[in-house]
């Protein structure tokens, strides 16, 4: 089965087919480095790696691309309030270099944590200026600016289809505008670049052909990904929270420079909730990955979690749910672990029915339904392990390097004495497995066979 994906943009779902195949040119908008993501944040990451991970099985090169904001992105999506690395600065007496670096790295921790691929290039708004300064002027020279007396903006009624991928109601946005516009043509517009207050030296500011100050949000992702990844690439990712505003302005400032929508695939993952509501730093009670590592959840328990619903559904936080994933994980971990070593093919059977569940806009809950009906399969031990870790090429659980725990530090030899322990009972050599038992007594240890695995604990 082709890969199908739903496009944003044409609210369809489509046949992915690479504008220069085998090349597949992905961008995803990464995080404002001003705070510690949460795991509703990180939900979206998962989405992405999950896309990456499929498009690698469909044997596609992809160039995963993902910025860092860490200059430009006010408190409000309308241009509206503080810079948020600087009210971040004001928030922890750090600069707002040292923020953005302090949360870049807590960032890529949670990443690695959840098993999520590293993008291929990493690129930062502050490193980009002068990117970001040529677009803009680009899209000057074409005619789509105005200047006001704090800044550069787009004026978004020169563009017949502004706002199309979010399917804005710009008639009903102007009748019903209730915002102080200051010096904006119309609601919509919003700022290319942002000129220092004059009362104030900002942290971080770039002179330009207007004048001292900084960029705008939207303009460093169109700036970034043409950079990188050309006029027009394969996919463009983000939260749905971008689809009406930062995605609808990324590409109006593409459409005024170059002519295109700046990807061929809008897509969007939806968000985590807390009851009715989505999870949310501005609410102040935002749970971070941290957060469930020190209630002793191990950090791909939520990885696990989000393969219960598809990407573009909520999904609903509880602590019932991550206890069942938690649960569900250890027994699928505990199954792979007792079948031993891999041998002989994958199942192809049930490769194809994985195929198929992934190649369907990535209906990651149907292939974990798959992986379940083949662990429960009647398929010799070796042959599900192998067909497992294709599988996780996908999932990336980590399934195929998890081991039990064992009680206090146990030496090599002993612990490669239970290992062939655990596959001679696997493979019902019970012969085998009683002798193994007393060379691992001869050494000092027991061994005891536990739901969770073999447990060893030294002879007392």
């Amino acid at each position: 089965m082709a890969l199908q994906l739903f496009d944003t943009y044409t609210r369809s779902v489509r046949t992915f087919e690479p504008l220069d195949p085998p090349k597949v040119g992905l961008y995803t908008c990464g995080p404002t480095v001003y705070d510690y993501a949460h795991i509703g944040n990180l939900r979206t990451y998962i989405f992405e790696d999950f896309l990456r991970r499929v498009l690698d099985w469909n044997h596609f090169d992809v160039k995963h691309v993902m910025n860092i904001t860490d200059v430009g992105h006010l408190v409000s999506d309308a241009d509206e309030g503080e810079d948020k690395m600087e009210k971040g600065s004001a928030r922890t007496g750090k600069t707002a270099w040292e923020i953005a670096e302090f949360y870049t790295l807590a960032f890529k921790q949670d990443l690695e944590r959840l098993n999520i691929l590293p993008p291929t290039i990493w690129c930062r708004a502050t490193d980009h200026i002068a990117d970001q300064i040529e677009t803009i002027r680009c899209i000057e020279a074409n005619g789509y600016t105005y200047q006001t007396s704090d800044g550069i903006y787009f004026d978004t009624s020169r563009l017949d289809d502004y706002g199309y991928l979010g399917r804005l109601d710009i008639e009903g946005l102007q009748a019903g505008m209730r915002i102080d516009m200051g010096e904006k043509r119309n609601p919509t517009d919003f700022a290319l670049w942002k000129f220092s207050p004059k009362d104030r030296q900002r942290q971080m500011e770039w002179d330009s052909p207007w004048g001292k100050g900084f960029p705008g949000w939207h303009i460093e992702c169109s700036a970034m990904s043409a950079r990188y990844l050309g006029k027009y690439f394969d996919i463009h990712c983000g939260g749905e929270d971008h689809i009406t505003v930062h995605h609808t302005n990324e590409i109006a400032q593409t459409e005024a420079c170059h002519h295109t929508r700046l990807a061929n695939f809008w897509m969007h993952g939806y968000f985590l909730q807390l009851g009715e509501e989505k999870m949310a730093k501005s609410g102040g009670g935002f749970i971070r990955l941290e957060t469930l590592i020190e209630r002793g959840y191990d950090p791909l328990v939520y990885r696990f979690f989000c393969l219960s619903a598809l990407y573009r559904a909520k999904l609903n936080f509880t602590w019932d749910g991550i206890d069942a994933a938690a649960t569900s994980l250890e027994r699928l971990r505990k199954a792979v672990y007792e079948w031993g070593a891999p041998s002989g093919e994958p199942d192809a059977g049930f490769v194809a029915q994985f195929e198929t569940a992934i190649n369907d806009d990535l209906n990651l809950p149907r292939a974990l339904a798959v992986t379940w009906d083949m662990a429960r399969s009647s398929l010799p031990a070796g042959v599900r392990k192998a067909t497992m870790a294709v599988f996780d090429t996908v999932l990336g659980l980590g399934l195929m390097e998890w081991k039990p725990k064992t009680e206090g530090a146990v030496p090599a030899d002993v612990q490669a004495l239970v290992e062939e322990r655990t596959k001679a009972r696997v493979e019902k050599r019970w012969a085998d497995a009683d002798k193994l038992r007393g060379q691992i007594a001869a050494l000092g240890y027991d061994v005891e066979d536990s739901p969770a695995g073999p447990v060893v604990k030294a002879r007392k």
